[in-house]
């Protein structure tokens, strides 16, 4: 079909008069690679580049005036897209926190001091089994400004007896206006139980809330937590959309209770983790404060709709291998999360999917690293100069808008299943997490997504793990399954001084294989396989290659026309050396008319399922 130009008889004239060029200019390079007439491409071809979330949402391959939305109230006016406070201090911009708690009270308390003196700004404090023992906790917060330093605990399900010290200590505490504190003391008990973590019940939640309205200072007593729903392998529309579900499902514990609609708006707050996908981050916080300012009109209290939200860098994102890479994930997890106008942002350590010391450096050093990664976004990059930068984004503006529907949705289907309540009990958001996860660690594992350090660009030299490291497996990681794999190889490693090898048997010249030897290469270290490549080599010279590599595994590296020539004897020739496991790197069409022992083992293409075939691999030589 002809690619035509957007303007006709009777047609309004385009917005964007060079988008008809554009696409035609896409058609051509389109019809190029794939080898086609341009008159065999569809009449929009420009959505052949088109990619689709894992919430089904569609993105574009441009974005122009014609995707231009309505300019949305500015920050802090209802539906607070671009902002709950319409005065937050640009010098300020969000509050850096930071998590600090460990069984001893007095060095928690020197790190938090620490903290506040050199950029942190609002502080998380674990207790319990989280961190300082409950008792103890005056001293965990001794010389701290809580007017100027926000607090929240982390205190699972002792949490009331934490808030009773809090109070305590806020009491004796020395200011004219109280609710300059502000205090989240943390309980959420709907989704730690998704999580399935100990937690305070509902009941006891809303008599905490209760507490904290009587308070002078500007205390919440509930955190929604969507990471709880992100770690468990949710795209940002289930997480925003459960989390919205756990909240209407606080109102109603609280109204029933008792308890003014407006209070208990003022009781929520919302918790977040955000990504390396900066503008997924920025869209997820924009569309989770509609979604919640849609609530609150619905209820009643519009003007109430802007609830506070904790940013976190997500948990599942990270790795264990190479894990410097997880400074850059943080970095721009951090930038989108400020961005989307988010209250307060936590970005944790890089090495926080490793035991304490794995790698040799010090906790303060990975702390300062994270809290320089946000001053650096603060006091260099001036992020928090201007309210939602996003805002006018065709891209942004579109992208929020289909989020918020999305997970507008998917909120409605737990309402419609009897609540959140009700879902989490029948197991239906659970499920549909669990489809995303599995949809997400299928593309990771066909390398369709990539992880860098982890399913690309692999670093084989870098120092096995320890056994601690190796056994720690808290939550689904979006490169845990090639982790595993790389565990497998060290542990071979350390029993038999040397990792599990393929041989490389490059053949033609360079032009022809290098393509195919340098993915090779790539795919094998990322199932902790060592390649050895001696260079091009003809038939004659794979057998005496075979043998002195000492591997049990090779790799065929060509053209598939040489396939065609040279692919069987060199099979041949293989098996001959002793290789128990051929493979080619390539389609298996480039040898279909091999058979018998000339016909490799298997194949090396682009969307394999690496890790089921890696794992073969290893099974083979014993790892």
């Amino acid at each position: 079909m002809p690619i035509g130009s957007e303007a006709g008889a009777g047609l309004a004239p385009d917005p964007v008069p060079e988008y008809a060029a554009w696409r035609k200019g896409v058609a051509g390079v389109l019809a190029k690679a794939r080898r086609v007439d341009i008159a065999e491409l569809p009449t929009e071809p420009e959505h052949l580049l088109d990619e689709t979330t894992y919430d089904g949402l569609t993105i574009a391959p441009l974005y122009t005036r014609r995707d231009e939305l309505p300019e949305q109230p500015l920050p802090g006016t209802f539906p607070f897209v671009r902002g709950g406070d319409a005065t937050r201090d640009p010098q300020r911009g969000w509050f850096v926190g930071a998590f600090a708690g460990s069984a001893d009270a007095a060095s928690t308390n020197r790190a938090i001091l620490a903290g506040l003196e050199n950029g942190v700004s609002a502080v998380s404090l674990g207790v319990g089994d989280h961190g300082v023992p409950v008792t103890q906790i005056a001293t965990a917060l001794s010389g701290v400004l809580f007017e100027l330093a926000p607090l929240s605990l982390v205190a699972g399900a002792e949490v009331s007896a934490a808030a009773e010290q809090v109070f305590e200590v806020l009491d004796g505490y020395q200011l004219e206006d109280r609710t300059q504190i502000r205090v989240g003391l943390g309980a959420a008990p709907l989704t730690d139980a998704f999580a399935g973590h100990a937690d305070l019940d509902v009941e006891q939640a809303v008599a905490l809330a209760r507490r904290a309205i009587a308070r002078p200072e500007s205390v919440r007593a509930i955190t929604v937590d969507g990471t709880a729903f992100h770690n468990a392998g949710a795209a940002d529309a289930q997480e925003l959309g459960a989390s919205i579900a756990a909240g209407l499902a606080y109102l109603r514990a609280l109204t029933g209770a008792g308890v003014d609609i407006a209070d208990a708006f003022g009781q929520l707050e919302f918790r977040y983790a955000a990504t390396d996908d900066q503008f997924a981050t920025i869209v997820k916080f924009r569309a989770a404060r509609r979604l919640w300012a849609r609530v609150a009109q619905v209820c009643g209290a519009p003007s109430f709709g802007a609830a506070p939200q904790h940013a976190v860098t997500s948990s599942a994102m990270m790795t264990q291998r190479d894990p410097w890479v997880n400074l850059l994930r943080t970095t721009l997890a951090a930038f989108g999360a400020g961005v989307g106008g988010a209250d307060s942002v936590t970005v944790q350590p890089f090495d926080s999917a490793l035991p304490a010391g794995e790698l040799g450096v010090s906790q303060s050093f990975s702390e300062r690293m994270a809290r320089n990664i946000q001053l650096l976004l603060l006091e260099e990059s001036h992020l928090g100069h201007v309210q939602d930068p996003g805002a006018g984004s065709w891209y942004v503006e579109s992208l929020t808008d289909e989020l918020a529907a999305k997970a507008w949705e998917f909120m409605q289907e737990i309402e419609a299943a009897g609540g959140y309540p009700a879902a989490l009990d029948t197991g239906l958001i659970a499920a549909r997490v669990a489809e995303t996860a599995a949809a997400r660690a299928a593309d990771i594992a066909h390398r369709k997504t990539a992880v860098t350090g982890v399913n690309e660009f692999p670093n084989l030299a870098e120092a096995p793990l320890s056994e601690q490291a190796r056994e720690q497996a808290s939550l689904v990681r979006y490169g845990a399954a090639f982790e595993a794999l790389r565990n497998r190889s060290d542990a071979y490693l350390a029993v038999n001084g040397e990792r599990p090898k393929a041989l490389i048997v490059a053949l033609g010249p360079v032009a022809e294989h290098n393509a195919r030897t340098i993915f090779t290469a790539n795919v094998l270290a990322s199932g902790g396989i060592e390649s050895v490549n001696p260079g091009p080599l003809g038939i004659d010279g794979i057998a005496a290659a075979a043998t002195g590599s000492g591997a049990r595994i090779a790799v065929l590296c060509g053209a598939d026309k040489r396939y065609g020539e040279e692919a069987g004897a060199a099979v041949e020739a293989l098996r001959g050396a002793g290789i128990e496991t051929v493979l080619l790197a390539g389609p298996e069409k480039a040898v279909e008319h091999d058979s018998g022992t000339q016909r490799p083992d298997g194949f090396l293409s682009l969307r394999i399922d690496a890790v089921a075939v890696l794992s073969q691999l290893l099974e083979k030589v014993g790892a």
